[in-house]
């Protein structure tokens, strides 16, 4: 099992910043994609941004320009550092962890970005 802790969300005002942070433990593999995905009301879940351990990252073409992703393999945490946001980031974010066929999920962290 792998346990997956948030922190960070609330509430921002249009063109603000904000970090998300994610600290996985239990029986983590050494080699492993963690990152974060998102879900706004009434729309599915969809990806924000993922790294594996050896640094490849998978980020689409709506956030690239705004929002990093980092990761601490040592310490197996990831972080989100989100830039200019815009009201249609407004979700809750999940982070994710996969390594060999297994997935986690975090409880998800509330972003609201509104003025």
């Amino acid at each position: 099992q792998v346990q997956l802790v948030e922190s960070g969300g609330g509430l921002v005002q249009p063109g603000g910043s904000l970090r998300l942070s994610c600290a996985a433990s239990g029986s983590i593999l050494s080699t492993n994609t963690m990152g974060w995905y998102r879900q706004a009301p009434g729309k599915q879940r969809e990806l924000v941004a993922t790294m594996t351990t050896s640094g490849i990252m998978n980020v689409p073409d709506s956030v690239k320009d705004r929002f990093t992703i980092s990761r601490d393999n040592a310490k197996n945490t990831v972080d989100l550092q989100m830039n200019s946001l815009k009201a249609e980031d407004t979700a809750v974010y999940y982070c994710n962890y996969r390594s060999y066929g297994r997935e986690y999920w975090g409880e998800g962290t509330l972003v609201t970005v509104s003025s």
